[in-house]
This record gives C-alpha cells, sequence and structure tokens, in this order.
C-alpha cells in the first residue's frame, strides 16, 4: 500500500501545479475509497478519484490531462531507466511532469517487480506501446501482452427483472408466505410480507466472422472471446464464416492457448468464404431459443464482407436485434485509413444495429467494455 500513498500524493501534486485545489483530507479520502473499487480496473480508480478530487465541471477537462499525463509521465521514467517496473520516481521535476498534461495517452496503472499490488491483485494496465496498435500487427509476444491485459477486464452488460418473484421490499404481497406464518399465530395475519422481481445479470451471446478477410484478426479476437468467456459467467459464443459452430465449451479452459486450441480443432473451416446470412439463420434454427433467453446482449464482430443475399443478411439481422436486449456490431477495419461501411450488406443490416463500434485495438476493446457497462 505505501507504495500506492506514494503515487497518490505525487498525483496530488500534479494536480495542484494544474490548479486544481487538493486538500490533504481529500487524498486521506481517496485512500479509503480505492480499498473498496477494484485496482484492476483503471475505469473504477479514474472515477473513484474524480469524485473525491474534482469540485467544478470546468476542472474535469484538467483532470483528465493530469491523470493522463502522470501515469504516462512516470511510465516513461521507468523504461527509460532500464526498469518495466512503472513505481512513479520521486525526484523526477513536478514542471516536466505537469507539461506532459498536454498529451492525451491511455494510463498505465502502477505495478511493482512481479505486476501486482502489496496485495497480490493485478492492475490494468494498457501493455505498454501496444494499446493503439493494430491487431493484425501485432507479434507473438505483443498477443500474449494483450491477451493478458483483455483478462483484466470487467464485462457486465446491465441486469434485468425476471419473472420470478423472492422475498424482498417489493410491490406484491406474499399471501402464501403471510397463510403460512398465521400458523403460528392462531390464524392471525401479522404481518404481510412482500415480494420482488428476481434480478439477473444479462447474458452475452459472441458471434465472430472468422472467413478470409477477418483471418489477420480472427487469433486477436478469439482471445477477445476467450477474455469474455472468463470474466462473465453467462456467455455463449459461435463462429461462423460459411456455417456456424459454437465454442462455448473449449472457451471455458483457463489457458489462452489451451482453449483457441480446442477451438481450432472444433471448428471445420477456416479463413473460407463469409455468408453472414445464412449463419445467422443457422443460428436461429438451432441455438436462438436456447442462448437468446434472458435479454441477452449480443456481439457481432464481422469486417461486413459477405458473398450472400444482402436481402437475407438484413432479414436475419432485423430478427437477431428483435430478439435480443441490444445488438453491436463490432467492426476491426473502423478507423482504418479510407474506410467507409459501403458494402452491400453492410448497408442493408446497420439499420437493424444498435451500435456500430470498432474492434482493431486495445484501446477499443476497452471502450467496449466501458460502454457494456453503461449499459444496465
Amino acid at each position: 500500500m505505501s507504495r500506492l500513498l506514494d503515487n497518490l500524493l505525487l498525483f496530488g501534486r500534479i494536480l495542484r501545479a494544474a490548479g486544481i485545489a487538493v486538500h490533504p483530507g481529500r487524498l486521506l479520502d481517496v485512500v479509503f475509497a480505492l480499498q473498496h473499487v477494484d485496482l484492476r480496473s483503471r475505469d473504477e480508480v479514474y472515477y473513484a478519484c474524480r469524485a473525491l478530487l474534482v469540485h467544478r465541471p470546468e476542472q474535469i477537462a484538467i483532470f483528465d490531462r493530469a491523470f493522463d499525463a502522470f501515469w504516462t509521465a512516470h511510465t516513461s521514467d521507468a523504461v527509460d531507466a532500464g526498469d518495466t517496473r512503472t513505481q512513479p520516481r520521486q525526484d523526477a521535476g513536478i514542471e516536466r511532469i505537469a507539461a506532459a498534461a498536454e498529451t492525451v495517452t491511455l494510463a498505465d496503472q502502477a505495478k511493482d517487480d512481479e505486476g501486482t499490488t502489496e496485495r497480490g491483485v493485478k492492475i490494468w494496465s494498457d501493455a505498454a506501446g501496444i494499446a493503439k496498435k493494430d491487431f493484425a500487427t501485432l507479434t507473438d509476444d505483443e498477443v500474449a501482452e494483450a491477451s493478458a491485459a483483455l483478462e483484466r477486464l470487467v464485462w457486465n452488460p446491465g441486469e434485468r427483472r425476471t419473472r420470478r418473484w423472492i422475498r424482498g421490499r417489493g410491490p406484491r404481497l406474499d399471501l402464501r408466505r403471510a397463510l403460512a406464518d398465521s400458523r403460528r399465530t392462531g390464524g392471525d395475519v401479522v404481518a404481510l410480507p412482500r415480494q420482488r422481481r428476481r434480478i439477473r445479470s444479462r447474458p452475452l451471446v459472441l458471434l465472430c466472422d472468422i472467413s478470409g478477410s477477418m483471418e489477420r484478426y480472427s487469433r486477436m479476437l478469439l482471445h477477445f472471446a476467450h477474455a469474455i468467456a472468463l470474466r462473465h459467467r453467462r456467455v455463449e459464443a459461435f463462429l461462423f464464416s460459411t456455417r456456424l459452430t459454437r465454442i462455448t465449451r473449449q472457451l471455458r479452459t483457463a489457458q489462452p492457448d489451451t482453449a483457441l486450441t480446442a477451438v481450432s480443432r472444433a471448428v471445420p473451416e477456416w479463413s473460407g468464404g463469409t455468408r453472414i446470412g445464412r449463419a445467422l439463420k443457422d443460428f436461429h434454427q438451432q441455438w436462438a431459443g436456447r442462448v437468446l433467453a434472458g435479454g441477452p446482449v449480443v456481439l457481432l464482430v464481422s469486417d461486413g464482407w459477405d458473398c450472400g443475399d444482402p436481402g437475407e443478411l438484413a432479414a436475419q439481422v432485423a430478427r437477431l436485434q428483435r430478439r435480443c436486449h441490444r445488438l453491436v456490431w463490432l467492426n476491426p477495419l473502423i478507423g482504418s485509413i479510407g474506410y467507409a461501411p459501403l458494402t452491400r450488406g453492410l448497408r442493408a443490416a446497420l439499420p437493424f444495429v444498435d451500435d456500430f463500434l470498432p474492434a482493431r485495438t486495445l484501446t477499443n476493446l476497452a471502450d467496449l467494455a466501458v460502454h457494456l457497462n453503461t449499459l444496465g
């Protein structure tokens, strides 16, 4: 905890240098608040600090730049010193770090020698210089590093009320329990117990394109699917090109390499043609009744290159949207130079998509996790 305290004290100095008055008592409040948040989540740490240290709306932009610059600056200090640890250097000039507040980059949280805090909990890291690197250009070592970063993201697509009633403070009287309790009081109803709807987390359904046009991204997106399956209990995953294959069971393996090996054996074809509409039709016929129960959030990962009938694709995407809580289309080509969704299939399907988001970098997937966490 001492290293985290040192980081917070230095961060308070940076905020004061940037023009935000930070009282020592507020820093103590931050110390206590961080004991109740997940240190693996950069966003939870960020919002906990912002809620306690920012006093006016106009200070939010200053806080954001200072937060990003602080973690970026002390990370680069450690790298320049030849040390992979990201502990801030206390002899660094406060002016140099405060000047870095003009550079908006991803945050990199402090880690110790083993990459964990003194409490033994790993902290989220944007994996050094690969956070904004295209998945298609990652080396084997970078893929492993990115996979480890993905496993620390939290995927929470919200909650829903089920049809089942349980005990609790709700709008409905539990007459059966009231009558049962009255047996102990000679038939007199002394209290009126109530019921509420049971709350459950929404499931996630992942449909991932592994056709030839997606070959450069398939490996990293499989790591993405594995990370979701590990962190979220109610996940169903499918791969498709010209046919559909369920890989939920294979992704339950804890080790990523073992899980991906099992997936490669289970899928009969890789890097073939793409018939998204046909694959979605098979999904509706074979699996939708089972995996779309409970109002899930569906993630459809594809570049949209389709050799099937655009009308069939539009009809199946519309059908999928009607049966799920939210349909999110993830496209790894969004953000690349000159890209526009102009293919016939995409133009036909996009009117029935709730969110059309990029999925080509770690930053994109981290933003997706934040987006899902706000759906509830």
